[in-house]
């Protein structure tokens, strides 16, 4: 199976729909009339169907098991045809598509398997995926080319090289992928004032986008919380909670982080543990959805 432990969870809703076509008219109106010898078609179908998605992982090998928060299952009758829709919910990692699709087959072959013995003429047509939504894909067209950012690293030995920076340059190629060009990378030592005119200097530059990485935790060196949050003018505590919960599905020293979010005149700033794991971990949980703030801070609706 996919591994899916990096993604978060989300509304995720896939809607699907089948075609039972049938060979006389006699046949709708003995469904519609609920005059087929095996029962209510329309019901019994709806009962099957609602086992379908619900057992979709049983029957599909590399589809996970999920919780299905909501189905609706509908039908329409269009001259010789009905047309059957499965709607799914779901609030986790991975999206629904699979079990509207097999629970809109499942309908569709209860009615194939209620309707047979009075149409020989019976057929299944068009099972197919009608719409989806929820999770990262909805943002994979978006573009950031327009976006410049500057990674710091702040640590003490990184900076006098006794260790190799691994988790700023896992942000810069994060950051990468989503077309966004890091303008200026540098190393700063675990000093306050240091750190503070660094995160003035890189704001008044211009920069869309500011990370930290290191010193947010409890260390007596880790300053950089105490350094930036003075500066932040519009704070956006809601970033750095959803990091953290994120991080703490994964590890229980997750709340231990003292990371802050916010801008610094137009400059987004955010500050991430120093490990290549934190820095990876927050990356995972953010973006590119955190992104959405350049967008609402120019009126635009996405």
């Amino acid at each position: 199976m996919v591994n899916i432990t990096k993604k978060s969870s989300t509304l995720r809703i896939a809607i699907a729909v089948a075609t039972v076509k049938v060979s006389k008219q006699e046949t709708i109106d003995a469904v519609v009339q609920k005059k087929i010898p095996k029962g209510d078609v329309f019901e019994f179908a709806r009962a099957a169907g609602l086992f379908g998605v619900k057992r979709t992982s049983d029957m599909i090998p590399d589809c996970h098991p999920l919780p299905v928060e909501y189905t609706a299952i509908t039908y329409e009758v269009e001259g010789l045809n009905i047309i059957i829709k499965v709607e799914v919910h779901t609030i986790y990692k991975t999206g629904v598509e699979v079990e509207a699709m097999h629970g809109a087959s499942v309908t569709a072959l209860t009615m194939y398997d209620m309707l047979k013995p009075i149409d020989k003429g019976v057929e299944i047509h068009h099972i197919r995926l009608l719409e989806k939504s929820g999770g990262k894909s909805d943002l994979k067209n978006l573009k950031f080319e327009d976006l410049t950012a500057a990674v710091v690293v702040c640590s003490d030995s990184v900076y006098q090289q006794k260790a190799a920076d691994t988790s700023g340059k896992a942000i810069i190629a994060r950051l990468e992928q989503l077309g966004i060009l890091t303008g200026k990378y540098e190393i700063i030592p675990d000093e306050l004032e240091l750190i503070r005119q660094k995160a003035i200097d890189l704001a008044a530059d211009g920069h869309n986008l500011l990370i930290l990485t290191g010193g947010t935790g409890l260390s007596e060196r880790d300053v950089t919380p105490e350094a930036v949050a003075p500066l932040i003018e519009r704070p956006i505590v809601g970033i750095m909670e959803a990091a953290r919960k994120y991080g703490q599905e994964r590890m229980p020293y997750a709340m231990l982080s003292r990371g802050v979010a916010g801008f610094i005149g137009e400059t987004l700033v955010l500050t991430f543990p120093g490990s290549k794991n934190g820095a990876e971990e927050y990356m995972d949980a953010l973006f590119p959805q955190v992104l959405h703030v350049f967008g609402v801070k120019k009126g635009q609706k996405h």
